[in-house]
């Protein structure tokens, strides 16, 4: 049983709760609390480096006990499922509302309290009658909807089922570096990658695609077809192998001899644009290039195919990162001689640039662990120079936002800690028995970072801060006087996201106005497949931004990844500054940041674009 069938049952009970949950006041405050205990529990199984089944095998419900967000009565659910194949409670939930649950999971926009209201009126069970009814017009007559409502239905339709066929970068990541390790350490592979979109680090990606160096085709497609990820065997043939992984994930092997692993590599990375930009060049120079190798028209004589750099070079261009591969202008400035592709690559982010993290939770608000936890592991782990604490603001309730007293009281408390990290005491005092079981290694399935010994612990140091919640008009719940006393200042929209254009973007521009914020926090509201974000006119925002030295976020999150590579171009280009966070809300989460740092390097930033890079008194001269 794999992770994501564990994580997607407590994902369906949390959801049908929800849907039960037409109570009293008290007793939906109750269920939605318990709604989301499911949700959270759900997600940390999903992201989990191991088999869920193999940890409780080894360790019993006290190895489940251990995962953060899993409580004893989830954990007792957990194994009723992995030992009987299904669980009480669920299957009692779903007699009251015999629908088509999957159909409905994670639909943005329309959560299970609207359909409460669509399932007493109308008896529907699929997300195709669903849309039937929107599209004609059925759905509007109902008690508090209406057409724009129903419009708005469709349209969350429409992304729910893009969503549907592409995964999430993040979500991916550890399960193609694993399936990539097991190719690897195959003893019948020479040489083995992940590529596709995958290796070109696109925020989604629609399957998997390894390519192989092998003298033993047949014996590596027979070990790929029955790896415990594979859920069902599309096709094998005798270089080739098609699967279904246990996520519903197509996956796709490719062996080839040696002297065509360049060329292999170069094709099925991509992208299409790419590659074909690639072939026409070939083209013009008298030569044929596939995914076999680069080949002389006249003689049909094979030239370059063993390595992607003898390819490029042989075509006249400097090797290109394969998250620059995407045809928009990589190629004509990666000619050969050329200073400004040289420049470019000595400059551009690197995965171990990043010195430290500036969106970062705690347990103050809805972050999992102590402000002493989340330093302790971003210098130990992740060999971070400082992090931000920036918990949420009071206006927003759902995270237990902080009052202004509570902010100071939490500055007063990082300085504590600040001083006990001066003293050495801090690092050897940490009691870390109980995190370290809870999978760092983990985190090193996202970013691996080399130790520095030349530095010293107690040169780390946490900042404070504050996730500010930007109010409808464009007003703070924060008072100056107080940010004022903070390091930074982040600032965040959590609600109204459908206000037209011109006012969302007054909105912002009014916060990048504001003396007291130094950074916007996921600056377009987007949720990967799920929502778009908010309409702002991008020009004027950056325009304010570079009036006002306000800095824009990357925020490295998988589900976000906001702002969009594109935008972090343009952000470049408009001379506005960056910064790389992860949205911590546990220790591990500092591993999205080289997710945010591919997305910075798809958007060819500068080591010098993003803040975040230098050491602390540099960064902090940059800020307002």
């Amino acid at each position: 049983m794999s992770n994501a069938e564990i994580a997607t049952m407590l994902r369906r009970i949390a959801f049908l709760i929800e849907l039960d949950s037409e109570n009293s006041e008290a007793e939906n405050t109750r269920l939605n609390f318990k709604s989301r205990a499911y949700i959270k529990a759900s997600d940390q199984i999903q992201n989990l480096p191991i088999n869920i089944k193999q940890l409780y095998e080894e360790k019993g419900i006290d190895g489940l006990l251990q995962i953060p967000s899993i409580g004893k009565a989830i954990a007792t659910k957990i194994s009723e499922f992995l030992n009987t194949g299904t669980v009480d409670y669920y299957e009692k939930l779903k007699l009251r509302y015999p629908i088509q649950i999957d159909d409905f999971l994670d639909l943005e926009g329309i959560g299970p309290k609207t359909l409460r209201r669509i399932f007493s009126k109308i008896n529907i069970k699929t997300l195709d009658e669903l849309e039937e009814l929107a599209r004609n017009r059925e759905l509007r007559i109902l008690p508090g909807f209406s057409a724009n409502k129903e419009t708005d239905i469709l349209k969350k339709i429409e992304m729910h089922r893009i969503g549907k066929k592409r995964f999430l970068l993040g979500d991916i990541y550890p399960l193609a570096l694993k399936i990539e390790e097991f190719l690897v350490n195959n003893e019948e592979v020479s040489k083995a990658a992940a590529v596709g979109s995958f290796r070109r680090m696109k925020e989604t990606v629609g399957d998997l695609d390894f390519v192989v160096v092998s003298n033993d085709p047949k014996k590596v497609i027979e070990k790929f077809v029955t790896m415990p990820n594979v859920k069902e065997i599309l096709s094998k043939g005798v270089t080739k192998a098609f699967v279904k992984l246990n996520n519903n994930m197509d996956a796709d092997l490719l062996v080839v001899p040696s002297e065509s692993f360049g060329t292999a590599l170069l094709y099925f990375t991509g992208s299409k644009r790419h590659g074909i930009h690639l072939r026409k060049l070939a083209q013009v120079k008298g030569y044929r290039l596939n995914e076999w190798g680069l080949y002389e028209n006249n003689t049909d004589q094979k030239i370059a195919g063993e390595s992607e750099s003898d390819v490029y070079d042989l075509l006249g261009l400097e090797w290109i990162p394969p998250e620059m591969r995407e045809d928009n202008g990589e190629i004509e400035l990666a000619k050969k001689g050329s200073n400004s592709w040289q420049h470019k690559m000595a400059l551009l982010v690197d995965y171990n640039d990043v010195r430290g993290d500036l969106q970062v939770h705690s347990n103050y608000t809805d972050g999992k662990l102590s402000i002493e936890d989340m330093a302790y592991y971003a210098r130990m782990l992740f060999d971070l120079d400082y992090i931000a604490i920036t918990d949420h603001t009071q206006s927003l309730k759902i995270a237990g936002g902080l009052d202004e007293k509570e902010i100071l009281d939490q500055q007063i408390k990082i300085h504590e800690i600040n001083d006990r990290i001066k003293s050495s005491q801090f690092f050897e005092d940490m009691d870390t028995s109980v995190v370290k079981n809870q999978f760092y290694h983990y985190g090193n399935n996202y970013r691996s970072r080399k130790k520095d010994d030349k530095k010293t612990d107690k040169k780390f140091r946490i900042l404070s801060g504050a996730e500010v919640n930007i109010l409808k008009d464009g007003t703070l719940d924060i008072s100056n006087n107080v940010l004022d006393k903070l390091d930074l200042v982040g600032a965040a929209i959590h609600s109204n996201f459908s206000l037209p254009e011109e006012i969302q973007t007054e909105r912002l521009i009014k916060v990048a106005q504001n003396p007291s914020v130094d950074i916007l926090f996921h600056p377009t509201g987007r949720i990967i497949n799920k929502r778009e974000g908010y309409q702002i006119n991008i020009s004027k925002v950056l325009s304010a931004c570079l009036d006002t030295k306000t800095v824009i976020e990357i925020d490295a999150h998988y589900n976000r990844l906001d702002i969009r590579d594109e935008l972090i171009r343009t952000s470049i280009n408009n001379g506005v500054n960056l910064v790389i966070d992860s949205d911590a809300h546990h220790p591990m989460h500092y591993a999205f940041l080289n997710l945010g740092i591919s997305q910075a390097r798809r958007g060819w930033a500068n080591k010098k674009d993003i803040l975040n890079t230098q050491p602390i008194p540099e960064l902090l001269s940059s800020l307002k």
